[in-house]
This record gives C-alpha cells, sequence and structure tokens, in this order.
C-alpha cells in the first residue's frame, strides 16, 4: 500500500461517522470555549473588577461548553480504539488511554478551578476580584491548561502517530504532521498561548479524514474485501 492509499482493516469503517462526528463537536466546542475564555481574560493582562463584569457572561459560556467537549473527545478516543482492533498493542494503548484521559481530567480541573472561581465572585465581587485567592486560582488554571494539560495532548499525539505508523491504521503523510504538531505543543506553548488551539485543530483534521475515508468507501471508490458500504 502507498500512502495515497493507505491500508485500511474492516475496523476502520464499522463506524467511521461516529469517530468524525465526535471529533468534529470535540474541535467546535473546546475551540469555541477556548477563544472566548481568551478574548475575555487574556493570560497577560491583569483583570480587574470592571473588566470581569464586563466578561463574565462570556467566560460562563466557556466554560459550559467543555463538559460537552469532554464528553465528545472521550467518544473520539473510544471508536479510534477500536478502530485499531486486533492490532492493538498493550504498551502504546496503555500511553494513549493514560494521556488522553489525563489531557481529559486536567483539562476538566482547570475548567472547576475556574468555575469556582466566578462563583465566588458572583456571591461577592468586592471581596473576590481584589483578593489574593483570586489571583491564586487564575494562575492555577492558566498553568494546568497551557503546561500540564497541553503536554498531555502533546504526548497524545505522538502514541497515535506512532501506533498509525506500526499499523499503517493511517497514511504515513498523517502521522507526519502528527509529529510535527505534537513537537509545537510540547516545546512552544510559553510563547504564545494560541498555540493550544492546534490540538483541536489536529483532531479536526483527523476527523475530517476519517469521513472522507468513509465517503469514498460508500461511493464504491475505496475497495476493501469482504466489506460491503453500509446503508
Amino acid at each position: 500500500m502507498t500512502d495515497n492509499n493507505p491500508q485500511v482493516p474492516t475496523q476502520v469503517l464499522r463506524t467511521p461517522r461516529a469517530a468524525a462526528i465526535a471529533g468534529i463537536l470535540f474541535a467546535l466546542l473546546y475551540g469555541a470555549s477556548y477563544i472566548l475564555i481568551q478574548l475575555s481574560i487574556p493570560a497577560i493582562s491583569l483583570v480587574g473588577q470592571g473588566m470581569l463584569e464586563d466578561q463574565v457572561n462570556s467566560i460562563t459560556l466557556g466554560l459550559s461548553f467543555l463538559p460537552f467537549a469532554g464528553i465528545a473527545f472521550l467518544w473520539f478516543m473510544g471508536v479510534i480504539r477500536e478502530r485499531m482492533g486486533a492490532l492493538e498493542d498493550q504498551f502504546f494503548s496503555t500511553l494513549f488511554l493514560g494521556s488522553g484521559l489525563l489531557y481529559l481530567g486536567l483539562t476538566f480541573t482547570a475548567a472547576a478551578v475556574g468555575g469556582g472561581l466566578l462563583t465566588a465572585y458572583a456571591i461577592d465581587p468586592d471581596l473576590m476580584a481584589n483578593s489574593d485567592a483570586f489571583l491564586l486560582g487564575r494562575s492555577i488554571t492558566n498553568r494546568i491548561t497551557t503546561i500540564y494539560a497541553i503536554r498531555m495532548a502533546g504526548m497524545f499525539m505522538i502514541v497515535l502517530g506512532t501506533i498509525w505508523v506500526r499499523t499503517k491504521l493511517m497514511p504515513r503523510w498523517l502521522a507526519l504532521i502528527t509529529y510535527a504538531s505534537a513537537a509545537v505543543l510540547l516545546i512552544s506553548v510559553g510563547f504564545s498561548h494560541w498555540v493550544i488551539l492546534i490540538f483541536p485543530g489536529w483532531v479536526l483534521v483527523i476527523s475530517a479524514y476519517v469521513l472522507y475515508l468513509n465517503f469514498l468507501f460508500q461511493k464504491g471508490e475505496l475497495e476493501i474485501d469482504g466489506l460491503t458500504p453500509e446503508e
């Protein structure tokens, strides 16, 4: 098989649309959430009481997207693992599941701390806006998101790229893009907070490619012995 016509076992096409839809939902929800929060409270500025009052609704909306993004990401992980089928390797599957679940857990932790800050602010705006607890909580959420969670995302990408190279479930060029994107996440996060959007963007690309494979299969342009297109 060549890169332009990758080896695709039957597991790839059993639930491809589920993976694609889940990945697209995660990318859109997480991307929208992060953009709303970053535009509302830029990480490089100190937040005053007036600014927080103006932006609290946007921040709350952004945080409300995250649980649904997390559910979609879990679904995406499950379908990706199902596609491995008999090709699954215990070592790499452990790293795949561990890094993905740690990323999700850290993201939820950061969201919970941020939501707690907003709740405390709603109870007593004057006290919370001028307290050290607010600065501490904001610093914690920022470091969890930009250092720990995103590096777990980079690890997730590296492991999945390695699995694809070893099993040929995806073309080599897509694995190389995965490695390059992961390297940027692991090295360049400190230079710009917008680098974090590489991860949902990558999930969106993977999902679109899986959807493209399903489209070719349904049209009969992708042939697999013993498998007929799903109705």
